[in-house]
């Protein structure tokens, strides 16, 4: 796992730490060619550079985001933002089901929205996958 990502998880709150280190490498084993680094200040997954996954501290916890999340057809995960994003958010590591992520993962190699040319085409998002 990238060193900046370890850094980032190392210095959450305590009763975080747990949670952002049982999401990276349940990221990194779900999406194992996908380049991973600090983006924005937080960490994000990417495939062919388009952002597909990363999670970020949060008042309400921690969020895992997907930027394609919205069209997966899983109400587990919350609208957020203007665009095809979805969410889900975690107080404890008893909370995170992994069996989900694995799926929503798989989720998010098969249905893409590209936003690496969101800026280009003027806020206009198109779909990839």
């Amino acid at each position: 796992m990238n060193i900046e990502i370890e850094n980032y998880n190392h210095s959450q709150a305590p009763e975080y730490i747990e949670i952002c280190h049982l999401l990276a490498n349940t990221i990194c084993e779900g999406l194992p060619i996908a380049e991973h680094k600090i983006w924005h200040g937080h960490p994000v997954w990417f495939l062919d550079a388009n952002p597909i996954v990363g999670y970020s501290k949060l008042k309400t916890g921690i969020r895992l985001l997907f930027w394609s999340g919205q069209s997966f057809g899983d109400e587990t995960l919350q609208k957020e933002g203007s665009f095809k994003a979805a969410d889900i958010r975690y107080n404890n590591i008893e909370e995170v089901n992994t069996k989900d992520i694995i799926r929503w993962l798989k989720l998010a190699e098969e249905i893409q929205w590209d936003y690496k040319n969101l800026i280009k085409r003027k806020g206009i998002l198109e779909r990839l996958k």
